[in-house]
C-alpha cells in the first residue's frame, strides 16, 4: 500500500487518548484568497470551472471536530469508525509524491499578478487567471506541507482555460484528502492538509447534531 510508510512511523493517534495523553488538535494547513480576484478575470475563472471556489474567501474551521473525524480514521480500511458503525468517503487513495519538486511561492504569485493594470491586454488576464488557480489548488483544495508554495505540476493543465474543466479535479482534491488522512493518524503529526473544508462539511452534512444551533 502507497501510504505504508506514512503510517508505520508512529503510532495512531487514538492511541494518545487510550493512554491519557494531553489532547492534541490538528493544525489546518490552508491558505485561502482573502481578497476577490479581479472583476476580469471571472469569465476565465468561469471558463475553467473554478468560479465557485474563487468565491470561497473565508473559513470557518472547527479543528477540535477535525481531530476527532482524525482519531477515528482507520488507514488500513480507509473509513471512518464511530461507535454506530464504519462510514467512508468516496475515492481512492493517492500514490506517493515525490519529496523534492519545484514549486512557486503563493506571495510570489500575488505580487507578480495580483494587481492588474486598467489596460491589461487578454494574454496578462489569462496569465493572472492561471495564477489565481495555483492558489486556489494549493492553498485550499490541494494544500501540502508547504503550505506557503503550489507545486508547479498544476500548472501545464492550465495552458489551455477553456480545457481545465474537463479535468477530474474533484477526484485528485478526494485523494488529496485522502492522503493527508493517512498522514494525520500518525501521533507524530501535528498538521494536516487537504481539503478540510470539503471534510468538515461531509461531517456537518452526515452528522449534522454537530452543527451549531442558531437561536
Amino acid at each position: 500500500m502507497a501510504m505504508a510508510p506514512l503510517i508505520q512511523k508512529g503510532r495512531h493517534i487514538s492511541d494518545a487518548a487510550n493512554n491519557a495523553d494531553p489532547y492534541q488538535v490538528i493544525r489546518g494547513r490552508v491558505n485561502g484568497l482573502k481578497k476577490a480576484p479581479d472583476a476580469r478575470l471571472m469569465s476565465y475563472l468561469e471558463q475553467a470551472g473554478f468560479g465557485s471556489a474563487a468565491s470561497i474567501r473565508t473559513f470557518d474551521l472547527h479543528y477540535d471536530l477535525l481531530s476527532a473525524l482524525v482519531e477515528r480514521w482507520r488507514p488500513e480500511t480507509q473509513t471512518f469508525h464511530f461507535p454506530c458503525g464504519e462510514c467512508t468517503l468516496l475515492g481512492d487513495s493517492p500514490e506517493d509524491e515525490e519529496s523534492n519538486f519545484t514549486s512557486l511561492k503563493f506571495t510570489w504569485l500575488k505580487a507578480k499578478f495580483g494587481q492588474l493594470s486598467a489596460n491589461a491586454t487578454e494574454g496578462e488576464l489569462m496569465c493572472a487567471a492561471r495564477a489565481y488557480i495555483m492558489h486556489i489548488l494549493g492553498g485550499v483544495l490541494m494544500s501540502d506541507a508547504n503550505n506557503n508554495r503550489v507545486h508547479m505540476m498544476y500548472l501545464p493543465l492550465l495552458a489551455d482555460l477553456s480545457n481545465v474543466r474537463s479535468y477530474s479535479w474533484g477526484s485528485a482534491v478526494l485523494a488529496m484528502l485522502y492522503r493527508e488522512l493517512y498522514r494525520a493518524t500518525n501521533s507524530d503529526i501535528v498538521d494536516m492538509g487537504g481539503c478540510l473544508t470539503l471534510l468538515q462539511s461531509w461531517a456537518l452534512y452526515r452528522m449534522p447534531f454537530l452543527a451549531s444551533v442558531s437561536h
